[in-house]
């Protein structure tokens, strides 16, 4: 009897979900995502040897790719089931080569079978249709990995020598980071208008109201600056009010509106940061599980299709099916009279699959009322979205009243809008971005003919300000970055956490705002790097990318192109020096670092001296602003202060020190406002101390920077230990110290109140904590692979999930009660494979650090024998100069 064969699939969801079609003649193993990577050290692609490229197998990878060898020996089949696109084609790839260098496929046939939905049908349907592996489809990854490899690792130690304190750069993130700075500075240099309307409250003879705007004065139609103050706004309300009012003309218009086409990844991170307040990286995870599978009466099914597509079609029997459903929920008038098709608007679209849609239109949203609740929504998004795009058009009818005054002298229109049928709307309505702009339309106008007199109420003239463009959300700059060809949709989320975790932006009311770090990259790449950070050339590059995978262009042509051009550019800047840099960013972020002053004088003449001119500098933690006379002025600030920050520009003195005379000064700092005794001296260091980050600049007078300046303060004496308690204000805020341990305070005032009693207590409670073991938030269960146990816990830090030595942190946006396992096995396998790439690392170190101890001993040993040296030729010679004066 053979051994069963085996079917490779990259989570273990997935696998446990598909074992059950496929019965006991398969063995399911998950590969739990890619098996092989470039290891993240120069040379692992040589473009001098044709782009050859290292791979790096992780140690749980390896253990599981042992066991997958194990069982393809003696099995008839290997099928590889990753998922439909590049990416599972190149997991299909690498376990396949990984096999064959083991020599385990001897006598095996491979194939590769794609299913779109994890059901029954979908699974058997493709097992029964197996293909060979697509090798243009590895191409493309190839090229795609190695770009992606060739462009961080060449340009990022560029960025660290050139620009301290700077991470890193990638070849789409870089380009989305200037997105988001370009848009931070059309917003600074928007200069608002100011315009004005004048709106008037009507009545028909019948009493029935009808609201109307100015359109016209003197037979010339406005326009939005025709009104541009108050006397030109005031003079057309007292026009309208000194003549008569007639009705000129009555229109109505049939109007429609059709529905959106179903969901494309991208589309779906749009709407559900719009309608769900989701990120990209929780849309996709939440997809993810409704695709691999939940609870369905009792067994596990998929119940989306596959979450990463660019297509906007649905297969023909699944539109049969969403047909009916709309039928016989809403009824045959809400079925659109044919089938509606769609083709997608974004640039180098793929549309290879199908849109996203439920495996089951029959599957209601409250059939599945027992999933987790962020699940729920997000597969009722799609349900609803997916069921409007074949539903009737919403109808309505749209009057325009066109209304004479005086004969001419002005024009007044009023608009109107009945719905007559409401179609799709019934269902899904689709959400809006700020600059979308549709003409909104008043609500129902009363019955009125030409010719008909209206009487006024109220005519009133209103102020308005142009603004500027909103900052992006999730959702917009998901929507332009798809538009404009940059990236992959499949890889906007992880593009937006990698920005915000190198600190190059920050997401505050969930709009993006560059932080200084990302501006100062930005603006290096667009002053050395401009080509690479253009958007046209970043799409260029995924149409290329395109070509590959269609097998019009070979992938080390393509990457050979690139690199010749790129190589030379990196070796250019090579040269140039960091005074160079930091004068070409003086001067492209000059309105952001030094933004003209009110009083006109020069914004980079130095505060402190007024002789030197501030300037960018660079240092161990990043970019700063300091005074051209360094080291006699020591002026210096943060990059840029932002409005209602701490607004400290210059040194303010506060009054005068009643101990030693000098002044006391609040002064602005690389890290922050910062209080200072007297100037610095020779050799003399000034008294310092921050400022609590509790306080408002406002709060700080001289009474209460003389008791900064006083701190440490000693609290009194530990009545177990009889060692001094002290109070003071740290790098991470508040604190106390009792023999050498420290123990945070609530705030800042409690520095200068707290008692003896009151520390002994909070130095208590910090023993405690730090004996406490995290408690359980959630017990998951035992591990599949592992029979151990794995749990949420509650940590000092945040929720983490706990297997065995193993502890992942849990994502901001994951809730610790609706953790699943499966999400728990993800979760540990990230770490696992992120600890087992330190380990060398760390081994290195420890190498180093052992033999930098051994040099430093015998350099003291060294030092030694030459001081007893030394001391042996002093006596020596004290002898022989007593011997000859006796």
């Amino acid at each position: 009897m053979s051994a069963p064969n085996v079917v490779i699939v990259e989570s273990p969801a997935k696998a446990k979900t598909i074992n059950k079609y496929l019965g006991n003649d398969y063995k399911v193993f998950a590969s739990y995502g890619h098996v092989r990577d470039l290891p993240s050290r120069n040379g692992s692609v040589l473009p001098d040897e044709n782009f050859k490229m290292a791979w790096d197998v992780d140690p749980q990878s390896n253990k599981r790719l042992k066991e997958i060898a194990a069982a393809v020996k003696g099995a008839k089949k290997l099928i590889l089931a990753t998922d439909p696109d590049r990416e599972g084609e190149a997991i299909s790839w690498h376990v396949l080569e990984v096999l064959n260098e083991k020599k385990a496929l001897e006598g095996v046939d491979v194939e590769r079978v794609l299913f779109n939905a994890i059901t029954k049908k979908s699974v058997l349907e493709a097992m029964a249709a197996p293909r060979d592996l697509d090798h243009e489809l590895v191409d493309a990854y190839l090229a795609r990995r190695a770009l992606d490899y060739l462009v961080g690792f060449t340009l990022s130690p560029v960025l660290w020598r050139k620009l301290p304190g700077a991470r890193s750069a990638g070849r789409v993130q870089s380009v989305a980071l200037r997105l988001i700075c370009d848009r931070e500075l059309e917003i600074e240099a928007f200069d608002a208008r100011e315009y004005w309307t004048v709106e008037a409250a009507l009545m028909t003879t019948s009493g029935a109201a009808i609201a109307a705007r100015l359109v016209s004065l003197d037979g010339k139609r406005l326009e939005k600056f025709d009104l541009p103050g108050e006397a030109a706004a005031t003079a057309a309300a007292q026009t309208i009010g000194a003549n008569d009012l007639t009705i000129a003309s009555v229109t109505s218009k049939p109007a429609k509106r059709n529905p959106a086409a179903p969901f494309t990844t991208s589309t779906l991170q749009q709407e559900a940061a719009r309608k769900l307040g989701f990120s990209a990286t929780q849309t996709m995870q939440i997809a993810q599980r409704l695709y691999e599978g939940v609870d369905v009466g009792g067994e596990t099914a998929g119940v989306i299709t596959y979450m990463r597509t660019d297509g906007v079609t649905i297969i023909g029997e699944a539109l049969d099916e969403l047909r009916e459903v709309v039928g016989s929920e809403f009824g045959a008038n809400y079925v659109h009279p044919s089938v509606r098709t769609y083709q997608t608007k974004a640039k180098n679209a793929q549309e290879g699959h199908e849109a996203i849609r439920p495996t089951d239109f029959s599957r209601t949203p409250a059939s599945l009322k027992h999933i987790e609740r962020d699940q729920l929504r997000l597969y009722e998004l799609i349900w609803k979205r997916a069921m409007a795009s074949q539903m009737a058009s919403a109808e309505f009818e749209r009057t325009t009243i066109e209304i004479d005054c005086g004969g001419g002298k002005a024009g007044l229109r009023a608009t109107g809008s009945v719905q007559i049928f409401d179609g799709f709307l019934k269902l899904y309505q689709e959400g809006k971005d700020d600059n979308d702009t549709e003409d909104e339309d008043g609500g129902l106008l009363p019955k009125v003919a030409a010719k008909d007199t209206l009487n006024r109420k109220d005519v009133t003239p209103s102020q308005h300000f142009t603004e500027p463009p909103p900052r992006f959300s999730e959702a917009s700059l998901v929507k332009t970055m798809e538009e404009l060809g940059i990236g992959r949709p499949s890889t906007y989320a992880s593009i937006l956490t990698v920005l915000s975790q190198r600190a190059y932006v920050v997401l505050e009311n969930k709009r993006f705002i560059p932080e200084d770090k990302g501006r100062l990259v930005t603006a290096f790449l667009e002053s050395f790097f401009n080509k690479y950070v253009q958007y046209d050339f970043t799409a260029d590059l995924e149409e290329k990318l395109d070509a590959v995978s269609e097998g019009k262009l070979g992938w080390q042509t393509f990457l050979g192109d690139f690199w010749t051009d790129f190589h030379v550019q990196v070796e250019d800047i090579a040269d140039v020096r960091i005074t160079q840099v930091l004068d070409r960013l003086n001067e492209v972020l000059a309105p952001h670092v030094f933004p003209p002053t009110e009083d006109g004088s020069d914004p980079r003449k130095c505060p402190s001296c007024e002789t030197g001119q501030i300037s960018l500098k660079v240092g161990r933690f990043g970019a700063f602003v300091g005074c051209s006379d360094y080291p006699d002025c020591k002026f210096t600030r943060k990059f840029s202060v932002k409005e209602g920050e701490d607004g400290v520009n210059e040194p303010t003195v506060l009054g005068k020190d009643p101990e030693t005379g000098l002044d006391i000064t609040l002064r602005p700092g690389r890290f922050g406002p910062y209080l200072q005794v007297g100037e610095m001296e020779e050799d003399v260091k000034p008294k310092r101390s921050g400022l609590p980050k509790d306080k408002e600049i406002p709060d700080i007078d001289l009474d209460y920077a003389l008791k900064l300046l006083s701190l440490p303060r000693d609290v009194g004496i530990h009545p177990e230990s009889g060692k001094k308690i002290v109070a003071a204000l740290g790098r991470y805020g508040p604190y106390i110290m009792h023999e050498g341990k420290y123990a945070n305070l609530e705030n800042s005032d409690e520095i200068f109140t707290i008692g003896v009693n009151r520390a002994v207590v909070v130095i208590a409670e910090k023993k405690g904590r730090t004996r406490q073991t995290a408690a359980a938030l959630k017990e998951l269960g035992e591990h599949p692979e592992t029979g151990a146990r794995v749990a949420v816990m509650d940590g000092r830090y945040g929720p983490y999930v706990k297997h065995e030595k193993t502890n992942a942190t849990l994502p901001s946006h994951m809730d610790p009660e609706n953790v699943t396992m499966n999400d728990a096995i993800e979760l540990i396998a990230e770490k696992e494979k992120k600890d087992a790439k330190k380990k060398p690392v760390k081994k290195k170190a420890a190498k180093k650090k052992v033999a930098k101890k051994k040099t430093a001993k015998k350099k003291v040993a060294k030092k030694k024998t030459v001081k007893k040296k030394t001391a042996k030729k002093k006596a020596e010679t004290k002898k022989t100069s007593t011997k000859s004066e006796a």
